[in-house]
């Protein structure tokens, strides 16, 4: 991951940063599948980046996070929900320096796998998925309701 980012564990009060720029990150609405209730009880467990920005009112910038947690349900598993990487970070290794980093995080809590889902339309998202040692499943029809097929993530740690 390139040096100019400082990565933190989130905070519940970064969801107003992240929510206010997800959808011009990927240039449409998607806003609506990362719900406040992640950051307000996974928080320990996402991650921010962020670069030096003088002319920011923090005098740092959004670069990037990821939403991810250990499986409740599973004590060998995780999930990460959501990842973004602002368009002018894109392509120097922030989103893969955010998923080691919480690959590290969760092999240190005995996790052994790691899963994420997304459209199957998303061939930018299965790509990346790809390159990071994912497997990648056939669309599965309906896997989040009528309509909404989606592709499941699967990498052992």
């Amino acid at each position: 991951m390139a040096n100019s980012y400082d990565v933190r564990t989130a905070r519940p009060d970064d969801y107003d940063t992240i929510i206010a720029l997800v959808d011009h990150w990927w240039g449409r609405p998607i806003s609506g599948a990362l719900q406040r209730v992640f950051l307000d009880h996974f928080y320990p467990t996402s991650l921010i980046a962020e670069r030096p920005d003088p002319e920011h009112e923090h005098g740092r910038q959004l670069a990037g996070f990821l939403v991810g947690f250990p499986s409740p349900a599973d004590d060998s598993t995780a999930y990460i929900h959501f990842v973004g990487v602002a368009p002018e970070s894109r392509g120097d290794g922030l989103g893969r320096g955010l998923y080691e980093q919480f690959f590290e995080a969760m092999r240190a809590t005995g996790r052994s796998e790691v899963h994420a889902v997304t459209s199957p339309v998303n061939l930018a998202s299965i790509a990346f998925h790809r390159s990071m040692g994912f497997g990648v499943s056939r669309p599965i029809a309906d896997y989040d309701g009528p309509g909404a097929d989606r592709v499941v993530f699967t990498r052992s740690l």
